[in-house]
């Protein structure tokens, strides 16, 4: 069975693209599923930024056909583990939770840190971001294989 990450910022075409983009690139789809959602539904069925597009090629990251989605409640169901970008997400997130289980699959994505929104920013600000997702990932996928390891 596969484990399942979603990944959420508030209009699905900045930030959560890269990084549904920069984990898929780091893990194994035989053994993990990713996607993205944002909390606002501005852009839905819109594909990502221009900015994002371009810098995640840069990075050899096609994420030229992802479609902005909202989060779903049943999104608690589908996904292991859902990371947010920011505080305000994360609080409209855990407000849909029903149970403490899926207020529990819910963190920011830094940890203690938000991404900021890059998309009234330059592509300097883009380039921000893809670092920081880059590094999130990174340890997104070190925790994910030390927790199969662990007995």
């Amino acid at each position: 069975m596969k484990t399942t990450i979603l990944v959420v910022c508030l209009g699905n075409i900045c930030r959560s693209p890269l990084a549904e983009g920069v984990l898929k690139s780091k893990l194994s789809p035989i053994k993990f599923r990713v996607d993205s959602a944002g909390t606002a539904g501005f852009h839905i069925g819109e594909s990502p930024d221009y900015r994002s597009i371009k810098i995640a090629a840069k990075h050899g990251i096609d994420i030229s056909l992802q479609k902005a989605r909202a989060f779903k409640v049943e999104d608690f169901n589908i996904f292991d583990r859902i990371y947010v970008m920011d505080r305000n997400n994360l609080e409209n997130i855990k407000l849909l939770a029903e149970t403490q289980e899926e207020k529990n699959k819910v963190c920011l994505i830094l940890e203690n840190e938000e991404v900021p929104d890059p998309y009234y920013g330059d592509e300097n600000d883009f380039k921000k971001v893809f670092d920081l997702l880059n590094n999130a990932c990174n340890k997104i996928k070190s925790d994910l294989i030390s927790s199969f390891r662990a007995p």
